[in-house]
């Protein structure tokens, strides 16, 4: 019985070890876009649902642009041009 689980365990090591993962790239980077509070589309895509700004590890942001993001997402809140929470 001990054996059993031992191997279960093992093959699932193995399978493991060839799942990649896709790797994130930052966009802005990549198309040198420009961050504007005016772009809505833009900013909407870095929202969740629920109007919350989506993390680094979900965007896929560079530290640079997150942070820039950030600022200009607040700045289009204050405008009234994005809502601080949807229901």
């Amino acid at each position: 019985m001990k054996d059993f689980r031992n191997k279960k365990r093992d093959k699932k090591k193995q399978d493991d070890k060839f799942l990649k993962k896709r790797k994130k790239y930052c966009r802005f980077c990549v198309k040198e876009v420009d961050i504007n509070y005016k772009d809505l589309e833009l900013l909407q895509n870095f929202t969740t649902d629920k109007g919350r700004i989506r993390t680094r590890n979900s965007s896929g942001n560079c530290a640079k642009h997150q942070r820039r993001l950030i600022a200009e997402i607040k700045n289009a809140r204050n405008m009234a041009l994005l809502p601080f929470v949807t229901e």
